[in-house]
């Protein structure tokens, strides 16, 4: 999944950043509204991290330019300011979340999770109690667990980053293009065969050793995960 964190404070943006990725993330920083609106306009994310009070345009500026042009990303505002009135314009305006500096990582992180789930779309690979599944085939994203059938399946960061990214675009063809932009990031300048080396990893944690095919090759195009995968 791809965020951006729109912060003026560098330390705090890079802070935030590294341990997204951490986490599995993808994770890009803007220190000034105006880059921020651009970025946010111009560039494919899953949820974007606002800071209110930021030079050029205000966090509230940006959020408003936004969504006046349909650009429906999920946006947790994050701000020093901790006022009921400016959460009230906060969520008024357009934003989904809210968080008050300082701010525990972790709760950081559930906030952002529950944004993820809350954005996706509803289709065959469906949200169950915060878990994404495809036929009996589940990925918990909030526990970093996954499972098929009854067997707990151990996935790297990035494995398991790519695996939530295409289980949220079920039945959908997916180019390469995206699954770097999203999985990895806008900069990634090696190889783009490395999509397909982590897909073939995928494949022989969930599908071979349960004889599936959940991650079909779409010639020229990109790859599909199927929704119903025997």
């Amino acid at each position: 999944m791809r965020m951006l964190i729109i912060e003026d404070e560098r330390e705090l943006a890079e802070a935030i950043a590294d341990g997204l990725a951490a986490e599995g993330f993808v994770a890009d920083a803007a220190h000034d509204g105006t880059d921020g609106l651009w970025r946010a306009l111009h560039e494919p994310y899953d949820v974007i991290v606002l800071d209110i009070m930021l030079p050029g345009l205000s966090g509230y500026e940006v959020l408003k330019q936004l969504r006046a042009a349909k650009v429906w990303t999920p946006v947790l505002m994050l701000t020093a300011k901790d006022g009921e009135y400016d959460e009230a314009d906060a969520l008024d305006l357009g934003a989904d979340d809210y968080l008050s500096k300082p701010f525990s990582y972790v709760v950081l992180v559930a906030h952002l999770r529950a944004l993820l789930r809350r954005g996706a779309p509803a289709r065959p690979a469906v949200l169950v109690a915060a878990v994404l599944v495809a036929d009996d085939l589940a990925l918990d994203p909030a526990c970093r667990r996954c499972r098929r059938g009854n067997r707990d399946i151990d996935l790297t960061a990035r494995e398991f980053t790519l695996l939530e990214y295409l289980l949220r675009h079920p039945d959908e063809v997916i180019s390469k293009t995206d699954i770097l932009t999203h999985v990895w990031d806008e900069n990634f300048d090696g190889d783009t065969n490395i999509v397909e080396v982590y897909v073939g990893y995928l494949r022989r944690k969930i599908d071979a050793p349960f004889d599936r095919l959940t991650i079909e090759t779409v010639r020229g195009a990109g790859y599909r995960l199927r929704s119903g995968a025997r």
